[in-house]
């Protein structure tokens, strides 16, 4: 009898460290809002770190399962690259594009792209990573609050301590926090939801680089390599003229890292978050004189807001970024 016992205790313990790696091995249900800009035509060069994290979550599907992918801010032109990158990169693959707020400051108003999210969250739980202007992801939350609980969490790439300036490159210029600043209403609607977020901004990003040797090997690649090539270089270029280095920061990965890969990076957890008034702090030629608001985190804040917030990238992630985008599939 005890020799049975015993049998039958290793039989359920291995049992139960099987389902535990099935469980495990399971990609999670995922989501991606983006502004997709890489080779505008409007004001070339344009960022590309939209399409770098694109190219990352299509080539992560042990980690995550691509759901759908919605636009934010030039919603024609995205769509139609959208169309191209998944038609180049996960051609044996469905994954559904939708066009969402166009100019943002517009919470509330429906569109494709959150009819499409709201549908897909009364499906299923997902968790959402994005990297643009939030207008999308408030307006779901907004006009469908009994939704909130499908979401597990969202990523975005947004946020700072008090006191930390943007400077890419040689620090000689300060940037915008420019996802939160083009709408912040936005985010003022996900925080009073208390929804999970995670903020993973330029504070976080900034330990990554590209140069032009880590992506050189795109120029003899694939026909969406060589284009991401073309489009790269230049704004590439342009860091080296406004910034003083050749290369670009790739903000974009953080967040989608955040999800796939959580041991690369450190956090301050369910830490304040508060929208402060001060005197903008940009340098950049258009940047307005006057106070702006910045969204900023601190364990000294009263606010009801928190989120975990990403604040530094540990060594080996930009590896990873490298070598997924030089992965054949």
């Amino acid at each position: 009898m005890l020799s049975f016992h015993r049998r039958f205790q290793s039989t359920l313990f291995l049992l139960l460290l099987l389902a535990s790696a099935t469980q495990a091995q399971v990609p999670r249900k995922f989501w991606l809002d983006t502004d997709l800009m890489v080779g505008l035509p409007e004001r070339a060069p344009r960022e590309v770190d939209d399409a770098v994290a694109l190219l990352m979550a299509l080539r992560l599907s042990d980690k995550v399962e691509l759901t759908g992918v919605s636009l934010v801010t030039y919603v024609d032109y995205g769509y139609e690259v959208g169309q191209k990158l998944l038609k180049w990169y996960a051609p044996d693959r469905t994954i559904p594009l939708y066009k969402g707020s166009d100019l943002c400051g517009d919470v509330g108003v429906e569109n494709d792209a959150t009819r499409a999210l709201a549908e897909a969250l009364r499906r299923q739980k997902l968790t959402i990573a994005a990297i643009g202007p939030a207008t999308n992801v408030a307006t779901v939350i907004k006009n469908h609050p009994e939704l909130v609980g499908q979401i597990e969490e969202i990523t975005f790439c947004a946020g700072r301590t008090p006191g930390f300036a943007f400077r890419p490159g040689l620090e000689t210029m300060t940037v915008s926090d420019y996802n939160f600043e083009k709408d912040v209403e936005a985010f003022r609607v996900i925080f009073d939801s208390g929804v999970k977020v995670i903020l993973s901004g330029f504070e976080c990003s900034a330990y990554l680089f590209l140069g032009q040797t880590d992506l050189a090997f795109l120029a003899d690649g694939s026909e969406g390599d060589r284009w991401l090539h073309a489009q790269f270089r230049p704004w590439s270029l342009r860091g080296q003229r406004v910034f003083g280095v050749d290369g670009f920061i790739p903000y974009d990965t953080t967040p989608l890292g955040h999800i796939t890969h959580p041991e690369y990076f450190k956090y301050h957890r369910n830490i304040p978050v508060q929208i402060n008034r001060r005197e903008n702090d940009a340098t950049t030629p258009n940047a307005p004189k006057g106070p702006k608001p910045f969204l900023e985190v601190s364990y000294d804040y009263p606010s009801k807001w928190t989120c975990d917030y990403a604040y530094k990238t540990l060594p080996g992630f930009e590896e990873i970024v490298i070598e997924l985008m030089k992965k054949k599939k």
